[in-house]
């Protein structure tokens, strides 16, 4: 979802600046540019130890509030804008019947925001980062959307736009279509690259997964 379908990386970047300036620090580049497509119980950690204040329950459970907090507030204003070509290649493969999951590392109370603007009728399934036992990049959020949606993980193409979500996804076992925002990406047998979504279709889709196959077989 975030840096995927929909501009919303920048918006976790603002709660994540604002939480650390409250308490009391700034947070480093390079602090922000690893949270890119990370959990939120593994963003409190990196932020804590990036401003050295240690990880007390009490501290944890505040920050854990403000970040959601601060970025329900964005989302709420509508701040949000579509990545290039996201919103048509949904709707491709709606159109193509391809069963569809929503894997996020968002809370369930924020992407419930967010498929407000999205759609719910472009999903099958949804899994959030809250209702796994460990997010991206750990497989589990791709392995529970594969089981929700009654196929193996080595059939679908994961869409992603982060380090830690291709790692999830290729460690799920599935075929990966890349599209890079705010980070690099490094390559990978499962991988393929395109520069946005504009003019995504079902064939190539269909493509990303025969290659992936291939070269893992």
């Amino acid at each position: 979802m975030d840096g995927t379908l929909i501009d919303s990386e920048r918006l976790w970047d603002v709660s994540l600046r604002a939480t650390a300036r409250e308490l009391g620090g700034e947070l480093s580049a390079r602090a922000i540019a690893s949270l890119v497509g990370v959990d939120i119980d593994t963003s409190i950690v990196v932020l804590l130890g990036d401003l050295g204040l240690p990880a007390t329950p009490d501290r944890i459970a505040w920050t854990y509030e403000r970040l959601v907090e601060l970025t329900e507030e964005l989302f709420l204003a509508g701040d949000v804008e579509w990545r290039p070509g996201a919103r048509a290649a949904l709707q491709t493969v709606r159109d193509a019947g391809i069963p569809t999951a929503l894997v996020t590392n968002s809370l369930r109370r924020i992407t419930e925001l967010a498929l407000e603007g999205i759609g719910r009728e472009f999903f099958d399934v949804t899994v959030c980062g809250d209702e796994v036992e460990a997010g991206k990049p750990a497989p589990d959020p791709y392995l529970r959307a594969a089981e929700l949606l009654d196929v193996r993980a080595a059939a679908c193409v994961a869409v992603e736009d982060s380090p830690n979500g291709a790692l999830a996804a290729e460690r799920a076992g599935a075929a990966v279509l890349v599209v890079p925002c705010d980070v690099p990406v490094p390559a990978g047998p499962r991988r393929t690259f395109r520069n946005d979504l504009v003019g995504l279709t079902a064939r190539e889709l269909g493509a990303v997964w025969r290659t992936a196959s291939e070269r893992v077989a």
